[in-house]
């Protein structure tokens, strides 16, 4: 492939301090410096601090799977963006959907982040995605439109922005959606970018969903898909390398 493919790998909430660093330690061993550069971990926020030194040596970058949009305050429990970008972080996820489903995180919360986020000069990565509810009753493109016009609506013109395409009906359940829906919503992004957030038309577009190396040739030759946004696969390192390698291959 002619472009830069990016794979970034979400652990949700596995991995202690020490699995983290034994990765970490393995991941480097493994990949070779141009691999590094494709590579994106988001591992859980107590994790970041043992791993910013090992992955520092390959310039693999780290990110925090979500923050609050206040830098600071009252807000126990939560993430400071202030604080992960002090910790190394380069990335940040914004309104993955299990953010939205158990936390109740709205499409408002969404543009309140991703806004706080570029004026730190950190990389938004925005979430977007549909239900198998909202797919079968013909829905989806409204969902997207939804989802981006919203979350989209306080963001910095002049700033970076990763999207990430993740239909809530393929995360983790081992369904893949096929390759003409892949390019159908991607093309549908890009289309919706160009039209209405031009400064973000060239943008990456990641795909998530029960991407594994068995599929990520297929998945990555497709036009307008920048690379994966990995779940499962990304904790072990051979499926994560493998899915990088064989997207390229």
């Amino acid at each position: 492939m002619s472009r830069a493919l990016i794979c970034a790998g979400n652990w949700k909430m596995n991995k202690n301090p020490a699995e983290a660093m034994a990765f970490a330690d393995e991941l480097s061993k493994a990949c070779t410096a141009d691999e590094a550069k494709s590579l994106v971990l988001f591992p859980p926020a107590l994790c970041i601090s043992s791993l910013t030194g090992s992955l520092a040596t390959k310039s693999i970058r780290l990110g925090g799977q979500n923050c609050h949009w206040q830098p600071s305050g009252a807000y126990t429990g939560e993430n400071s963006a202030e604080v992960l970008k002090s910790m190394g972080v380069t990335h940040c996820l914004v309104g993955h959907s299990e953010r939205r489903q158990y936390f109740s995180e709205t499409n408002e919360m969404m543009a309140r982040k991703v806004k706080l986020l570029q004026s730190l000069d950190l990389m938004p990565v925005l979430c977007i995605g549909e239900t198998l509810e909202e797919r079968e009753s013909g829905e989806t493109k409204q969902v997207l439109e939804r989802q981006l016009h919203v979350g989209l609506s306080e963001s910095v013109d002049g700033k970076g922005l990763w999207l990430a395409y993740e239909p809530v009906w393929a995360i983790g359940t081992g369904k893949v959606a096929t390759p003409e829906q892949v390019a159908e919503i991607h093309l549908f992004i890009r289309a919706w970018l160009k039209q209405n957030k031009p400064e973000f038309a060239a943008s990456p577009i990641l795909y998530g969903g029960s991407v594994k190396p068995e599929n990520a040739k297929g998945l990555a030759s497709i036009q307008d898909v920048d690379g994966f946004l990995v779940g499962g696969a990304s904790l072990e390192v051979s499926s994560f390398l493998g899915i990088l390698r064989a997207s390229v291959g």
